[in-house]
C-alpha cells in the first residue's frame, strides 16, 4: 500500500518552490504551486509520504490500518480536494450507513446521519431546535467552509453565513449544550466537541461541534477505500501528472540541505520551522519557538475476527463511535486531560472502518481503530481503559480480538515529527492559538524572506483538508 517517489537527480536542480513534508498539507501545497506552472520538488524524511494519512499492516498480514487520520468530513468537504480530479488517481470516499453514534449507559443511542431530519427525529424535543440552528449552516455549506477554511484576516464575502457560524462557535461547548434539553442531545454535542482536545468548558470549543456537524450533514464521516493512504496516494500522483517529484527518505535539518529554489514551504511545526528556516526566519520567530502543544493520545488498533458486538443495533452500522457514556462523563474526562490529570474513565474515539470497506481485512475478519486524550508527559499504557470503555456498550468485544498494536506519545511522535509529544491537533487548542495561528497577522504563511509555513499550526488548523497547504501556497504565489 505505500508509495514511494525516488529521483536520483532531484536532489540537484533548481526548482521554482520546494515542499519540506509529503503529508496532506505539503502534497496539496505542491499541487497548487504545480497548477500554476510553478516547478515543485517534495522532500519527506520519512521512507513514505503521507503524514497522518498512513495506511499499514500495524498487526498481522493482511489487516491495514490507518496509522493517524481515519475519518474525514473535511476531507470530503474540502473546497480544494473537491476542485482536484483526485477520484481519477483512486480517492473514494465510501460513507457508513451511519455517520456517527454516541452510546448510552442505559443501552440507548444517540446518532449523527447524513440526514439532517433523521438526526433531529432522534433528539426528541431538541428535534426543531436542532433542525433550525444546524440547518442554517447546512443550507450554505459552501460559503461557510469557504470562509472557515481560511485566514482569519480576510473581509468576509459571506457575513450573514459567518455571523451564524461565529457567534455562537465562539462559545464554549458546555454553554452550547445548555442550550438544549435533552441529555442525549447535550451528549451528542459534546462528543463532537472533543475533537477539539481541550476542557469543553473553554471558549470556541462550539466551533468543533458545529463545523463537523454540520461538515457531517453535507459530506458525511467517509473513509478512503483501501486506508487514507489513498488520499496522500492520489494527491502525488496528481501531483507527478503536474510535473511534479516527490523523494522520500531525506531528512530536512535545515534549507542548506536543499538546492536553491525561489521559495520553500515548510509543512512542519512551528519549532522545527524555525529551526529549518535558520536566519531566513525573520517574521516572528519568538512566536514560532514558543508554539505551545496540547494533550496527546494514545492509539489502538485491532485486528477482529468479527464485527464488534454492540448492545445498541445502530452502532454496529456507524463509520465513527464515540465512546464516552454521558454528557458529564465526557466533560469529566476531556477536562481532566486538559489539567494533566488522569483519568480511568477516558472519552474513545473509534473507527470501525471494515463495515464497509472489507478489502482492509481477510475475509471474515475486520479493523477497528480508537484513541483517547491523555495529560502531556505521559508514559503509561491507556489499552485497558480503552478496551473497558468499549466492552461497556459492547460487552464481549475483547474475545473478538486476534491482536492488537498500541501507540503512545512517543511513539505517534516518533512516526510523524509532526506530532509533537503525542499532539495530533497540530498545537493546542487554546484562544489565543486558534486566532493568532501560528501570529496574527494577514499572511500567516509567510515566516521569512521566501519561507512559508503551510502546516496544521497555520489557518484553518488541524484536519485532513489541504486547506493550510493550498493558502501557503496562495501566499507564495503573491510573491511571484
Amino acid at each position: 500500500m505505500s508509495l514511494q517517489f525516488v529521483h536520483t537527480s532531484s536532489m540537484s536542480e533548481r526548482y521554482d518552490a520546494i515542499v519540506v513534508g509529503a503529508g496532506p498539507n505539503g502534497l496539496a501545497a505542491a499541487v497548487e504551486m504545480a497548477r500554476h506552472g510553478r516547478s515543485v520538488l517534495v522532500v519527506e524524511g520519512a521512507a513514505e509520504i503521507g503524514g497522518g494519512t498512513r495506511t499499514e499492516e500495524l498487526t498481522l498480514p493482511g489487516f491495514l490500518h490507518d496509522v493517524c487520520s481515519a475519518v474525514h468530513p473535511l476531507g470530503a468537504g474540502s473546497p480544494f480536494f473537491r476542485s482536484l480530479p483526485l477520484g481519477r488517481y483512486g480517492l473514494e470516499w465510501i460513507h457508513p450507513d451511519v455517520a456517527m453514534t454516541h452510546p448510552l449507559p442505559d443501552g440507548d443511542v444517540v446518532a449523527l446521519h447524513r440526514s439532517l431530519v433523521a438526526t433531529a427525529i432522534g433528539l426528541g424535543r431538541d428535534a426543531d431546535r436542532y433542525r433550525r440552528h444546524m440547518g442554517a449552516l447546512v443550507e450554505h455549506i459552501d460559503d461557510l467552509l469557504a470562509q472557515v477554511l481560511a485566514p482569519l484576516l480576510r473581509v468576509p464575502r459571506h457575513p450573514i453565513t459567518l455571523a451564524r457560524f461565529g457567534l455562537p462557535a465562539m462559545l464554549p461547548a458546555t454553554l452550547l449544550a445548555s442550550t438544549y434539553r435533552e441529555p442525549r442531545t447535550r451528549a451528542l454535542l459534546a462528543g463532537i466537541a472533543a475533537h477539539s482536545v481541550t476542557a469543553l468548558n473553554r471558549p470556541l470549543t462550539s466551533a468543533i461541534a458545529l463545523l463537523l456537524g454540520a461538515a457531517g450533514h453535507c459530506f458525511g464521516w467517509p473513509i478512503a477505500r483501501g486506508g487514507s493512504a489513498a488520499i496522500a496516494r492520489a494527491l502525488a500522483q496528481y501531483l507527478e501528472s503536474l510535473g511534479g517529484r516527490v523523494v522520500t527518505g531525506q531528512t530536512v535539518e535545515s534549507l542548506d540541505d536543499l538546492p536553491p529554489a525561489d521559495r520553500y514551504l515548510l509543512d512542519v511545526m512551528p519549532t522545527a520551522a524555525a529551526r529549518i528556516g535558520g536566519a531566513r526566519v525573520t517574521k516572528a520567530r519568538s512566536r514560532l519557538t514558543s508554539w505551545k502543544h496540547g494533550p496527546p493520545s494514545f492509539k489502538v488498533d485491532w485486528a477482529l475476527d468479527r464485527p464488534i458486538p454492540w448492545t445498541d443495533p445502530l452502532s454496529r452500522r456507524a463509520g465513527t463511535v464515540h465512546v464516552g457514556g454521558t454528557y458529564k462523563q465526557v466533560v469529566v474526562a476531556e477536562s481532566a486531560v486538559w489539567k494533566g490529570r488522569d483519568t480511568q474513565q477516558p472519552f474513545v474515539l473509534l473507527s470501525q472502518p471494515t463495515i464497509v470497506d472489507p478489502s482492509r481485512a481477510p475475509a471474515g475478519h475486520h479493523t477497528a481503530w480508537g484513541y483517547c486524550h491523555v495529560p502531556r508527559g505521559f508514559t503509561g499504557d491507556r489499552t485497558a481503559a480503552i478496551e473497558a470503555q468499549i466492552e461497556r456498550f459492547a460487552p464481549g468485544f475483547r474475545d473478538t480480538i486476534v491482536a492488537r498494536h498500541t501507540m503512545g506519545p512517543a511513539d505517534l511522535e516518533a512516526h510523524n515529527p509532526n506530532y509533537v509529544g503525542g499532539d495530533i491537533g497540530g498545537g493546542a487548542f487554546t484562544t489565543r492559538q486558534v486566532v493568532a495561528r501560528p501570529r496574527f497577522a494577514r499572511d500567516p504563511y509567510r515566516i521569512g524572506e521566501q519561507v512559508y509555513l503551510c502546516s496544521s499550526a497555520t489557518p484553518p488548523g488541524a484536519g485532513v483538508h489541504g486547506m493550510s497547504g493550498y493558502w501557503a501556497a496562495r501566499s507564495a504565489l503573491r510573491a511571484g
